[in-house]
């Protein structure tokens, strides 16, 4: 019989084709077939298919759209058909796809044991939402579940069920008995996948630890342990299945591949078109003027469009850096009861910052607010909870109620703004706290409070690095962004990915306070950096919902003026940004700002914002590339200037950080819109919160996994976003491109695999682009035409 470890590391084995999944609270955006990222794109979605049951590409109504709105280019269409030997006429093709995914009903047997095994997950991985928590929790998830077992009428008196083992491993053994080691795998393969929302819960919350992991830890073993005893108990056959058929792929997803890759190559080409364009004409230009302030935005698609207003509202310049600034932390506010991480998911937090009071007065008026709010709120919670005083209370409390109702209902924008007014006669917390930065030879778990010297100097030295920074203006604004939204389990979803689904404000605030620091200043100058000694920067934080950017903190009366004019330029971004962005949702444009403040504030708002809906690019390069360019919100910037790069450290961090984050949030929206009552949540307006950790559909079942309907559709099956895998370009030469991508296989394999594109338009080949091809081959770019059926070239080096 199998070790204790053998059969942990065969669940473990079996798991890496269930994607993790975030709780709800901290939504991280994170493709859903990440465990088959090691295979061929059309080959992973068959298998995915056959596993999870999801289709893998958009609909033929999704492909017919897109062609007659032009946005796949006929010529490139023909030539993707003819390459795979298809040779009818497109439409007619499209009439002839096959999208239905076939999949076995679920036997009613299995689904009484998946009731059973839901109730308690759902209980024991509850965090906060309960008024009575599951027992034993302390103990873990099966020594809980042994100790609700025998008094839940619901489980089987029947086989391994009815006199648990007393170890998860144990149970699996018993269970097992009757099937050879040789399929094992295959078995917690089919299991692990029956439910891969809670499979991916567990899987992300045992992998990353954290204070509810320490508090009421769950493995994977245990949570098979308990649904293959459970289903032993019902007299399930868990026998696996012989896998997906490998006899070749399915002619309709041939077709669906051929016109998928069209429409990339269409969207691609255009993108590419302008980059290249812009490449030649800044390569003819003037260094300009000192502007008057420079703002670091997150790469995030919806820094784009105001940006653009920004840029346009005075001498500005502005600049994208990953929104966690590049310090990898886990932050935690005053008075929050648990600390977060604020850094992408990909790193580990390396640092603990705390926000620590420096105003008393502030903070008494602070505290004394809070502490009222939350002992009214924690009596009507009370009230309303208590089965002895429930109905009394409704009797007493449902006018009011119902008139809140009707005012959030009817008057959203109203209700907003008294809570405002309410709120800003209360100091924020970043009003009357500082940051625990420097560092406290203390530590925080496993974590050291604050940052050395050193670490500082660091951290400041890559931003600038990464970003190609030469210049200084007189003000530099370190610009995080979140969102505003009411109602809404998937807030987090709008905040910023970078920061682990959490607002990237306090990020922006750390790294102004080490930018500020003069001992880092002075180390910056001793590395070269012509950091001049009147630049002062900022932080301030960018709600994505309403357009609105708030500063923070003061500046020497020096540069008083200074913030003033950029505040009142700021606002005027917001109005011309905000009619932009109403423009998509039917609403007067001439009440653009009031419009978004509305959509914020309102309770029955399935809609508040549309996210990164749209995302298909992301461009490496300097603003100059694209700051002529209208992108419509679709693209990912990120600052990058190869001249400064001579080693090419920063692109590799490029390339092996922010553009792996945003092929993941492309393959979110890619899954959620072509397949979303599988990769994605279904209606907003049927899901049933659960202990915030996830939501359902309906009253139980799995974990839903993905966005919601509203996030990425317009109406019914109409996708608002195009579901297109991500088109990178990179402004480098192409050998230094060549260098990073070979010298890391996961981006090697992300790129053969055809998950994500990559375009290299080089400065130093007469701005030519070149397309990337398995084996770290280019193949040159015509820019007006479809792409040629040609031999890909080995890759050209630059003249020195």
């Amino acid at each position: 019989m199998s070790t204790n470890t053998t059969i942990e590391d065969d669940i473990d084995d079996a798991a890496a084709t269930v994607g993790s999944v975030w709780p709800v609270h901290s939504f991280v955006t994170a493709n859903p077939l990440s465990g088959f990222e090691n295979l061929p794109f059309g080959e992973a979605v068959t298998q995915a298919t056959s596993l999870l049951g999801g289709r893998g590409y958009p609909s033929p109504e999704t492909f017919r759209a897109a062609l007659d709105g032009d946005r796949i280019d006929r010529e490139r269409l023909d030539a993707e058909l003819a390459a795979r030997g298809f040779d009818d006429d497109p439409d007619a093709l499209l009439d002839r796809m096959d999208v239905d995914v076939e999949s076995d009903a679920t036997d009613p047997v299995v689904e009484r044991a998946e009731r059973v095994l839901t109730k308690w997950l759902s209980a024991f991985l509850d965090e906060g939402r309960a008024k009575w928590s599951m027992p034993d929790r302390e103990d873990g998830f099966y020594e809980a579940f042994r100790t609700v077992a025998a008094f839940d009428g619901d489980v089987p008196d029947d086989g391994v069920v009815a006199s648990l083992p007393e170890t998860p491993v144990a149970a699996i053994e018993a269970a097992l008995e009757p099937y050879p080691e040789s399929q094992y795998v295959p078995i917690f393969e089919e299991q692990l996948a029956a439910l891969p929302g809670w499979t991916g819960l567990i899987k992300q919350r045992a992998a990353d630890g954290g204070a509810w992991q320490s508090a009421h830890p769950i493995t994977l073993a245990e949570y098979v342990a308990v649904r293959l005893s459970l289903l032993d108990g019902f007299g399930v056959d868990i026998e696996p299945s012989t896998g997906p058929d490998s006899t070749g792929a399915d002619p309709g997803d041939e077709l669906a591949e051929a016109f998928l890759s069209a429409w990339e190559a269409s969207y691609r080409a255009e993108l590419v078109e302008g980059v290249a364009a812009e490449s030649r004409s800044l390569s003819d230009g003037e260094p300009g003027d000192r502007p008057d302030a420079q703002l670091v935005f997150c790469i995030d698609t919806r820094s784009e469009p105001i940006r653009r207003h920004v840029e346009r509202a005075g001498d500005y310049e502005t600049h994208g850096y990953a929104g966690f600034f590049g310090v990898p932390m886990e932050y935690r506010e005053y008075d929050a009861e648990v600390s977060v991480d604020a850094c992408p998911p990909i790193l580990d937090a390396q640092h603990r910052v705390s926000e620590v009071p420096a105003d008393r007065d502030g903070q008494a008026s602070h505290d004394r607010w809070t502490g009222l709010q939350t002992a009214a709120e924690t009596v009507v919670d009370a009230l309303r909870s208590n089965p002895a005083g429930a109905f009394g209370f409704v009797e007493s409390a449902g006018g009011g109620y119902g008139a809140a109702l009707a005012a959030r209902t009817l008057l959203p924008g109203r209700v907003r703004d008294l809570l405002r007014s309410a709120d800003d006669a209360v100091p924020a917390d970043h009003e009357f706290c500082e940051q625990v930065v420097d560092h406290q030879h203390t530590y925080a778990g496993d974590l050291p409070v604050g940052l050395t010297r050193e670490e500082r100097v660091e951290y400041a030295a890559t931003a600038f690095d990464l970003m190609g920074w030469e210049s200084f203006g007189r003000l530099v604004a370190f610009v995080g962004h979140a969102s505003e939204t009411a109602n809404n389990p998937y807030d987090s979803s709008l905040d910023c990915g970078a920061c682990a689904g959490n607002p990237g404000g306090p990020n922006a605030r750390v790294l102004a306070a080490i930018c500020n620091d003069a001992e880092v200043r002075a180390a910056l100058r001793d590395r070269g950096l012509a950091l001049p000694v009147d630049t002062v920067f900022v932080a301030g934080e960018h709600n994505t919902t309403t357009d609105e950017i708030e500063l923070y903190g003061d500046v020497p009366e020096s540069h008083a003026a200074d913030l003033e004019r950029l505040r009142a330029d700021l606002a005027e971004a917001r109005e011309s940004a905000a009619a932009e962005r109403v423009a998509s949702t039917d609403a007067d444009a001439a009440a653009s700002v009031r419009e978004t403040e509305k959509r914020a504030a309102d309770w029955a708002e399935t809609r508040p914002e549309w996210g990164l809906a749209g995302n298909a690019g992301f461009v490496v390069g300097p603003r100059g590339l694209t700051s002529d360019l209208d992108l419509d919100g679709r693209v990912f910037l990120h600052s990058y200037d190869w001249s400064t790069d001579a080693d090419g450290d920063a692109l590799e961090a490029i390339l092996t950080g922010p553009m792996v984050v945003t092929q993941w949030i492309n393959a979110q929206y890619y899954f959620s819109t072509v397949d979303n009552a599988v990769y994605g949540s279904g209606s907003k307006v049927t899901q049933n919160p659960v202990g915030n950790v996830g939501v359902y559909q309906g009253n139980g079942g799995d974990l839903m996994t993905g966005l919601p309907h509203q996030s990425v559709m317009a109406d019914g099956d109409d996708p608002y976003h195009q579901p297109l895998r991500l088109s990178t370009v990179v402004h480098a030469p192409v050998e230094r491109v060549t260098e990073v991508v070979t010298s890391h296989e996961g981006v090697t394999e992300l790129l053969d695999n055809d998950w994500l594109s990559l375009t290299v338009v080089d400065p130093t080949q007469d701005h030519r682009a070149f397309q990337y091809e398995r084996g770290a081959n280019w193949q040159p770019m015509s820019e007006s035409a479809p792409a040629e059926q040609a031999e890909p070239v080995a890759p050209m080096v630059a003249d020195d």
